[in-house]
């Protein structure tokens, strides 16, 4: 399959099958995050996965403690958003997903945020060829995931992605047509 086929393919998923995924797979996709271009090479991410459950559970319980306070905050444009798609503070694919797999960037690095984000996008493709799926979430209060995760102030945490098999039916959000997004000039 080529990457346009991949990249089309891919969707966002947070139900997830209970069947585990091979680590390999999970070792394959970092080994391409981990080949993303970084401002001045310096390769600022860090990986951690975590599968215990009662981890995971701990996690979710911290997520959902901040999502709580966002959902009751959000406001106008953003709340009715969340409403029509039916997004809540519950975050269950925190803890049902197989693996979290948390994404740091090492913040002492020139474009470190730029370039993780960059592997990110590396990574979900490779999970997407091993046919494992994902979520993008970034937690409300990411400071105290990172404090239970352990890592000292220099790491911030970008992201944590729950991966598993698919077992979302909904179908992958329709993407705008390529003219209304590039420019010949």
């Amino acid at each position: 399959m080529n990457l346009l086929e991949l990249a089309r393919r891919r969707k966002t998923v947070r139900k997830f099958e209970k069947r585990i995924p091979n680590i390999e797979d999970i070792k394959y996709a970092v080994s391409v995050a981990k080949e993303a271009p970084s401002g001045k090479n310096d390769q600022p991410w860090l990986f951690i996965l975590l599968s215990n459950d009662r981890e995971k559970a701990k996690i979710r319980e911290i997520c959902e403690r901040g999502e709580k306070d966002f959902y009751e905050n959000a406001k106008g444009e953003l709340r009715n958003w969340l409403e029509k798609l039916g997004f809540t503070w519950e975050k269950p694919f925190l803890s049902e997903a197989p693996f979290l797999l948390f994404v740091y960037s090492y913040v002492k690095s020139p474009f470190a945020k730029e370039s993780v984000w960059l592997s990110i996008g590396y990574l979900l493709l490779a999970l997407e060829e091993r046919g494992l799926a994902t979520v993008t979430y970034t937690p409300s209060d990411p400071k105290e995931v990172s404090s239970y995760i352990g890592l000292p102030r220099e790491y911030r945490l970008e992201v944590i992605l729950p991966i598993g098999y698919p077992a979302d039916p909904k179908p992958k959000y329709e993407r705008k047509k390529l003219e209304d997004v590039f420019q010949i000039r």
